[in-house]
């Protein structure tokens, strides 16, 4: 039974793309099968990870208002074990369309619930809004993880955002659980980046990451190349941060895998 993840902040520009990208890629080269959702229109998820949006032909958008499986608009990137469920500019319009559908918070949750066996972990790329889609995704969720860029303003409308969080939980997805607030765009030379962690830690402690997603050239010029930021240059500072989140989240979850030696090492001890 796989891990439902959504990604999401009504702020734009925040790294939220970058985070489902790269936590995916990062899970992805630790072993673990991960599925990329982009529930976000302007498909940036899509293009990052090497897809042409306007290219594709069946997409969430076709799964949530045409039925159609899920294994049948996934597709397979370069990237070790993950696939994508791509978007394209028609999701636009899906917000009009489910509004007048019975069950239309959860149209999301049924879709990939086809499909939740088949991977260890989904990650669901939010769009910038608080719109159907949205919630349709924190209603799948098992949890959701909020980046806040380390800026002017990081912490303005995360009240709202956590406001709609508690609203899901009480009516739709009680289930859903905050796995963590994460500080993204981090500049260890300027004073504000370190006013707002402190400023993040004094409200948030206990919500937030231990990992820090430092502001990165290379996260910059991935997505042009159409690649994750592992696959672009697995030795820069975004891709060591992005699979730092990633044990840190799989450490959380109780699912770090033994390396060979470790299992060794307990059946020389029994």
């Amino acid at each position: 039974m796989g891990k439902i993840i959504a990604i999401s902040n009504q702020k734009g520009g925040v790294g939220k793309t970058t985070t489902a990208i790269n936590l995916a890629a990062g899970l992805g080269v630790l072993e673990y099968k991960v599925l990329l959702v982009d529930a976000d229109p302007q498909a940036n998820s899509t293009s990052g990870v090497g897809f042409d949006p306007r290219n594709i032909k069946n997409s969430i958008y076709e799964c949530l208002i045409n039925e159609i499986e899920p294994k049948d608009a996934i597709l397979h990137t370069d990237s070790p074990n993950l696939d994508i469920l791509p978007a394209h500019i028609d999701l636009v319009g899906a917000e009009i369309e489910l509004i007048n559908l019975p069950n239309r918070e959860k149209m999301m949750r049924a879709s990939l619930a086809l499909i939740k066996d088949d991977y260890d972990f989904i990650i669901i790329d939010c769009s910038p809004s608080l719109g159907l889609i949205t919630i349709n995704s924190l209603t799948a969720a098992d949890s959701v993880i909020i980046p806040i860029q380390c800026e002017y303003f990081a912490l303005e409308g995360l009240g709202k955002l956590l406001n709609t969080i508690k609203i899901v939980q009480s009516r739709l997805n009680p289930d859903l659980d905050i796995e963590g607030l994460l500080l993204t765009m981090y500049d260890i030379r300027l004073r504000l980046s370190n006013q707002v962690v402190e400023e993040v830690k004094t409200h948030f402690q206990q919500m937030m990451f231990d990992t820090i997603i430092q502001r990165n050239t290379k996260l910059g010029e991935a997505p042009s190349h159409g690649q994750t930021i592992i696959m672009h240059d697995m030795s820069c500072k975004g891709a060591i941060n992005y699979l730092n989140l990633a044990r840190e989240i799989l450490q959380k979850n109780g699912m770090t895998k033994m390396s060979e030696e470790e299992k060794t090492i307990i059946l020389e001890d029994e």
